[in-house]
């Protein structure tokens, strides 16, 4: 069974994307962080993955979608969060974020696709990655990479080329980190949930 995976965060204020803050308001950034996780969610629901799964670190609410299983993420640092939520799946997984809104179904089916490679890696622009795709899961692949600096991306290739995998890339995406990522990506998503909320409190904040 195929297994779509997406690790996230309760959209709460003062809680999810406060490197959006002081340009956005902790509210502003967590209606940002709202919007993006629905079309994420939105998305995958039009992913041919057989199973779909929001790990979430917080509560659902009205934003969640039906068709969508909810894990708690698991305690500690990015790296056991990242390999507990593998732990909960048997067979082919795809783990992606909340942070790139733009992610499309067909780079979701690319990545669920393991009929030529063990491994699928989505790099990110900012030197970490937006997917990981493992035929086989095992958490011990992520176990003490090293998250959030410029080589997190690299190390993970590392790991999986290391064991022995074929790895296949993803193309690079942006995460929406920053203000100026938000923006970059909120042009190329024109009409999504997270363009038309950032076009607005763009122009309340001009």
């Amino acid at each position: 069974m195929s297994t779509l995976l997406v690790i996230a965060k309760a959209p709460v204020a003062g809680r999810v994307k406060t490197r959006l803050t002081p340009h956005f308001t902790p509210e502003q950034a967590a209606e940002l962080a709202r919007a993006a996780l629905q079309d994420t969610l939105e998305t995958v629901l039009e992913a041919p993955a057989e199973r779909r799964v929001l790990v979430l670190d917080g509560r659902p609410g009205s934003w969640l979608p039906e068709g969508i299983d909810v894990l708690p993420q698991g305690a500690g640092g990015l790296d056991a969060r990242l390999a507990a939520a593998f732990s909960h799946v048997e067979g082919p997984a795809l783990l992606i974020g909340m942070d790139t809104p733009q992610v499309t179904p067909d780079l979701l089916a690319q990545g669920l696709d393991f009929s030529e490679t063990d491994a699928w890696f989505g790099p990110a622009d900012d030197g970490g990655f937006w997917a990981l795709g493992l035929a086989e899961p095992d958490p011990a692949l992520l176990l003490g990479v090293p998250m959030s600096v410029a080589h997190t991306g690299r190390e993970q290739r590392r790991r999986l080329t290391a064991s022995g995998r074929a790895v296949r890339d993803l193309p690079e995406l942006c995460d929406v980190d920053t203000p100026a990522d938000a923006a970059q990506v909120a042009a190329a998503i024109s009409g999504t949930r997270f363009a038309t909320l950032h076009s607005g409190l763009c122009a309340v904040t001009r």
